[in-house]
């Protein structure tokens, strides 16, 4: 590590095997606390490079838990986080909504880093079982339409990491490696990053993938579409601007979106926003993201996503569904 970390410290940077090779002997417990927080802090202060990105992505892959849940052709619906907005749960919420029109969902998340709640801080609060059983995981996806992928139960390489990233509090590449390194290796992705460079790194590993995808960046910051302005989507056949007039809706201000100061906080507006007692903004915001997931899988425009969306939350399917999985988790 300390020929990496001079090299790093030189402005040089790492080709995807020596990337990939880190990691692995990061899992493998080569390295000290203070080289891998060495290691995490250069890349808070330069930007990471293509064949880094792949190193890393590739490394986790190849040590994850794998799940196989290729019958199902789910789509994962995942931010990275880190975007310091501190919204309520979003993609998560998305998810459970995408879930309730029909659409199978694997639902990659973890505990919150650099935010209050993270997707799994509200799943397990709301009571659901976290597992890496496929029996159990496919009982899920058969009966509810989602199941949640609990980051730390496939990523076992990442014990030696985690508490470094909760002590540091602050986003670090590792938040750009969540929605890339789901274990049951979906076809389908909405995906949300936190700037534009992150953007073109992530088309440009999608590219040829053969897989349908949509990378989300809202312009004024956000991981998702947020119809706080307009956000930057670039998918497998199109790139363009979106704006909340697409799909008929009103721009909305940050604070409709807010997230709460605790994980109970979270929760309750979780509650809320699924059981239908959403504000008009939280309501917007949720079927925008599911929309464009449903529209992703099913080949739809963003439009007719948005509107079954609606008919998702608004009809309880969405609840529906976020109550089975609770009901299975007991």
């Amino acid at each position: 590590m300390k020929d990496i970390l001079n090299r790093l410290i030189n402005h040089e940077t790492l080709t995807t095997e020596e990337a990939k090779q880190v990691i692995v002997n990061i899992s493998n417990n080569m390295y000290n606390p203070s080289q891998i927080t060495c290691f995490l802090s250069v890349y808070m202060m330069r930007s990471i490079t293509i064949e880094e990105l792949r190193g890393f992505r590739d490394a986790l892959l190849e040590l994850c838990v794998p799940i196989n849940l290729s019958g199902y052709n789910a789509i994962d619906i995942v931010g990275t986080g880190g975007d310091g907005k501190n919204t309520f749960n979003i993609s998560t919420l998305s998810a459970f909504i995408t879930a309730g029109a029909g659409v199978h969902v694997s639902k990659h998340g973890n505990y919150g880093v650099s935010s209050t709640s993270g997707s799994s801080n509200v799943m397990e609060s709301l009571g659901v079982k976290f597992s890496n059983d496929e029996g159990f995981l496919k009982k899920c996806l058969d009966q509810a339409g989602i199941c949640i992928l609990h980051a730390p139960l496939f990523h076992p390489a990442m014990k030696n990491v985690a508490p470094i990233r909760r002590e540091l509090g602050v986003k670090t590449f590792f938040n750009m490696l969540g929605p890339l390194v789901n274990p049951s290796f979906p076809k389908n992705h909405v995906l949300g990053v936190f700037n534009l460079k992150v953007l073109r790194l992530y088309s440009f590993l999608h590219q040829n993938s053969g897989h349908n995808y949509n990378i989300v960046y809202a312009l004024d910051g956000y991981d998702e579409i947020s119809l706080t302005g307009k956000a930057k989507i670039v998918s497998n056949h199109s790139e363009k601007l979106f704006s909340p007039e697409d799909l008929g809706v009103s721009q909305i201000k940050q604070e409709a979106i807010f997230g709460g100061d605790t994980v109970n906080d979270a929760a309750k507006i979780f509650v809320d926003i699924i059981s239908g007692n959403g504000t008009d903004a939280q309501n917007n915001v949720v079927c925008a993201n599911a929309g464009l997931a449903i529209a992703t899988s099913n080949k739809l425009t963003h439009k007719e996503g948005f509107e079954i969306a609606k008919e998702s939350l608004f009809s309880g399917k969405a609840k529906q569904s976020l109550d089975t999985l609770i009901e299975l988790s007991k």
